[in-house]
């Protein structure tokens, strides 16, 4: 369909709509760079190849990688060519952007096991269908050392040094690779092997997508304008991180993102909205009005993760998952649906829990007892805390582990 549309000469049609370029341009925006460029290509008419890299450093994709993806889905109903950059090549290297220690690097296969499901969780956001695919290990592997040196040429040391985290690095005596200076190389010279019109990323990623528009005037291409989106913050308050494991992955089970959504921090429910939603700023700002005014903010915590959970399941699951968290959560009672696993009289719960992955280690369960996470449940809610290590089980037991994790333990 595409060779017969560029036989026949025909574009596709452009939306120049001022008031969703405007959106484009601001909502959930950290900076753009070139703001004024970037406003006339977008009211042009021109169709625009827009470039959104991603390396595979996990297997899921969490509501903070989904910004970015939200804006690329946006740019995409106007019309616009979505290139999907798949950093197979990078990944292998590591972005040191926002990192604070030297990110070790990664496998071929673990690559691969990381990428598996990612193009079915893409296809939750943007428009799969009229996407492109590419993987940058086509032509990053075949670059000659001649080349990468006089890439490097358009680098100084100061200007990698200078970087916030290289800085910090660098103050408290940390080394840094040689690896990690190149990677604003490679992710540059992607813009060039793509012809990227604009790049999108996190406010994090700035270095390196301003270092695509050296690169493409190095190898004489018009430079691509840069658009970062705001940063979003985990359940924990930091930047929500796979290395940290903070994150609200948008394939989590309706109840999983549900629950995690409810221990979001009162006050980032206004950005989650705006991040994470459709809700207008109008509807957001009326939301803010009304907690100062006296509503209760967990009603409105509640709004947003229905708001999230009908975005990437449905309206139904939403409503669901809002019953059994109020089932689970307001009364403390034993979910209905919770699972059930049969075992022999004296096993190990520990050995239990991570057969059915409801723990992930030794030292996660240890984590879980100290802290006191561990229950038995009782009809009412969680009843007697278990505190060995080494606790057998000896009769049936309803188990409340951490505070969404239960399980229903038989004996055969």
């Amino acid at each position: 369909m595409k060779s017969l549309i560029s036989f026949l000469g025909k574009q596709p049609s452009i939306n120049v709509d001022p008031k969703k370029v405007h959106d484009i341009l601001t909502r959930g925006v950290e900076d753009v760079f070139v703001k004024e460029s970037l406003e006339k290509k977008l009211l042009s008419g021109k169709p625009l190849r827009i470039k959104l890299g991603f390396d595979p450093t996990g297997p899921k994709i969490h509501l903070g990688r989904a910004i970015t993806l939200r804006k690329m889905r946006a740019l995409q109903d106007l019309g616009h060519q979505a290139i999907m950059l798949v950093g197979d090549f990078t990944a292998l290297v590591g972005d040191p952007s926002d990192k604070l220690d030297k990110r070790p690097m990664l496998t071929p296969e673990k690559i691969k096991e990381n990428l598996r499901d990612y193009k079915s969780q893409l296809a939750k956001i943007i428009d799969i269908d009229k996407a492109e695919f590419v993987f940058n290990s086509k032509w990053l592997s075949k670059l000659g050392f001649a080349e990468i040196a006089a890439l490097a040429e358009s680098f100084s040391v100061q200007q990698m040094t200078a970087r916030r985290n290289f800085k910090d690095r660098l103050d408290k005596g940390e080394e840094i690779s040689l690896r990690e200076l190149m990677y604003p190389l490679m992710q540059g010279y992607d813009s060039v092997a793509l012809k990227a019109d604009i790049e999108l990323g996190g406010f994090d990623q700035l270095f390196n997508l301003k270092a695509g528009r050296v690169i493409q005037k190095h190898y004489g291409q018009m430079e691509q304008d840069v658009l970062t989106t705001q940063m979003l913050e985990g359940t924990d308050g930091r930047k929500m991180s796979t290395s940290w494991g903070n994150v609200i992955a948008i394939i989590d089970t309706p109840e999983e993102m549900f629950g995690k959504l409810m221990s979001v921090r009162d006050e980032l429910v206004s950005k989650y909205f705006l991040l994470c939603t459709d809700a207008t700023e109008v509807e957001i700002a009326t939301g803010e009005a009304a907690v100062v005014n006296g509503a209760n903010p967990r009603d409105r915590k509640v709004q947003l993760a229905k708001a999230v959970v009908a975005i990437y399941h449905d309206q139904a699951a939403a409503d669901a998952a809002e019953q059994r968290f109020n089932k689970v959560f307001a009364s403390g009672a034993m979910p209905d649906d919770a699972p059930t696993v049969s075992v022999a009289k004296g096993a190990v719960l520990a050995d239990v829990l991570m057969a059915e992955k409801i723990v992930s280690s030794k030292s996660d369960w240890r984590r879980l007892v100290d802290g006191g996470g561990v229950h038995i449940m009782g009809a009412d809610g969680p009843k007697d805390k278990i505190t060995d290590y080494h606790f057998a089980v000896s009769s049936d037991l309803d188990l409340k582990v951490g505070a969404r994790r239960f399980l229903k333990v038989r004996v055969k």
